[in-house]
């Protein structure tokens, strides 16, 4: 008897220490606790404002610039062309690949699918030489009236691609909002910076000649972007940004001539929001 009492109260006893152990541990390391070592992936869209800039044309027969002209976006809004993978290049779109190198801070390349069109209800002043019969009909007394397209259409519509690589930091803001489970919802602050160059396929008609449209290195770009990422049951998230930067395109084919070519340089500013995952492999 005093055998089988002394083997139960050893059992409990064990039971006991087990429990008290359990008690006392620490709660689990949430996977959303680090970054180390995760990739992430998004895709997106955006709305795009450009400041004026002066466009410089240059030709066999002629060497003008126009000046401050003004140029828009052109978005689709909410579409399913955003998903469709033969009619993705069609949208405004973002995608981007990154790794954390560590807890806070990540690498990244991705493109920046936007949309350059000059607007054509404009009259600017352009200076240099062009064609005599142009004068008198578009232009006038240092001016020309970029509503008569036989005179010039310019447009980076598919598009301009800002191909880019990215250095950012990301930061846990869910504790001051008091948010305490992160691997269900996760409020993160992100900014970083960029660089990269610019590929666009521009569609031009310039002085009545054919219509070129083609893609080409045109030059390059910088940036700096912040946003919110909003993470959902460890993996998804929703990330809103605004991204701001300059483009200088030395180097833009107009024609199927490749003495032709356009210059121009300007600053634009993004608004991107973007689904995404974020997972370690």
């Amino acid at each position: 008897m005093f055998t089988k009492l002394k083997i139960t109260l050893v059992v409990l006893a064990g039971i006991f220490s087990q429990f008290m152990t359990a008690q006392d541990a620490p709660n689990p390391v949430k996977y959303t606790a680090h970054n180390k070592g995760k990739f992430y992936i998004y895709w997106g869209g955006n709305r795009d404002s450009y400041s004026k800039s002066d466009i410089h044309f240059k030709g066999a027969d002629y060497d003008f610039t126009i000046n401050n002209v003004s140029a828009e976006d052109h978005p689709v809004g909410w579409h399913i062309n955003y998903i469709n993978p033969t009619m993705m290049t069609i949208p405004q779109t973002n995608f981007r690949l990154g790794y954390f190198i560590n807890d806070h801070y990540n690498i990244s390349i991705g493109v920046d699918h936007m949309k350059y069109i000059m607007v054509q209800t404009q009259t600017v002043n352009i200076d240099g030489t062009y064609p005599a019969s142009y004068v008198g009909n578009q232009i006038n007394n240092g001016q020309v009236n970029l509503t008569d397209e036989t005179f010039l259409t310019f447009e980076h519509t598919d598009g301009l691609n800002y191909i880019n690589s990215e250095i950012s930091r990301v930061d846990d803001f869910s504790k001051y909002l008091g948010i305490t489970n992160t691997d269900k919802i996760q409020i993160n602050l992100t900014e970083g910076i960029g660089g990269g160059v610019l590929y666009p396929k521009t569609n031009a008609k310039v002085l009545g000649k054919e219509r070129h449209d083609d893609f080409h290195v045109s030059g390059f770009g910088i940036s700096a972007k912040a946003g919110i990422n909003i993470t959902f049951f460890k993996h998804y998230f929703i990330q809103g940004e605004l991204k701001a930067g300059y483009i200088n395109m030395p180097d833009i084919r107009t024609t199927a001539l490749t003495n032709d070519t356009a210059s121009q340089h300007f600053n634009f500013f993004q608004r991107i929001i973007s689904f995404g995952g974020i997972f370690n492999l």
